[in-house]
């Protein structure tokens, strides 16, 4: 299934991946608060990924919703290094380099979209240029 996925769902993925192996270690207390909010914002970025990739009418707005959801996880995973959730800071590390970089792909393909939608919308917004023989044409009939 994730053979045919763009690179920013498998990052997701990864991040995913990444955040339960490291929500295993946390302490008991913030396994269960904290770990269980982690835990749910990156599945949450999954799925968004997914809507994103799949729902081609509504790309705009998934990408939008889905770098919401990347900043929130964003400060949820600051919050756990501040309270020393995390085992060791290179796991923090990791993660919150896996997070960045998928904010920076997300950003990047919620350009890329804009982009199209502008251009779209320009040139069904523009009036039809006639080359000179084509005007000098109509001007004779």
């Amino acid at each position: 299934m994730s053979s045919a996925l763009p690179p920013i769902a498998k990052a997701a993925e990864r991040l995913l991946l990444e955040v339960e192996l490291g929500v295993r270690g946390f302490p008991r207390y913030h396994k269960y608060t904290l770990g269980s909010e982690i835990r749910g914002q990156a599945m949450s970025v999954v799925r968004l990924t997914h809507r994103a990739w799949r729902d081609r009418a509504r790309q705009v707005e998934w990408t939008s919703k889905l770098a919401f959801a990347i900043d929130d996880l964003k400060l949820s995973l600051q919050l756990g290094k501040q309270v020393q959730a995390f085992k060791s800071f290179r796991q923090f590390e990791l993660i919150a380099g896996l997070a960045v970089d998928l904010g920076r792909q997300c950003g990047g393909w919620s350009k890329h979209l804009k982009g199209q939608n502008a251009r779209t919308q320009a040139s069904a917004q523009r009036p039809q240029i006639l080359s000179s023989q084509a005007a000098s044409h109509e001007a004779r009939l």
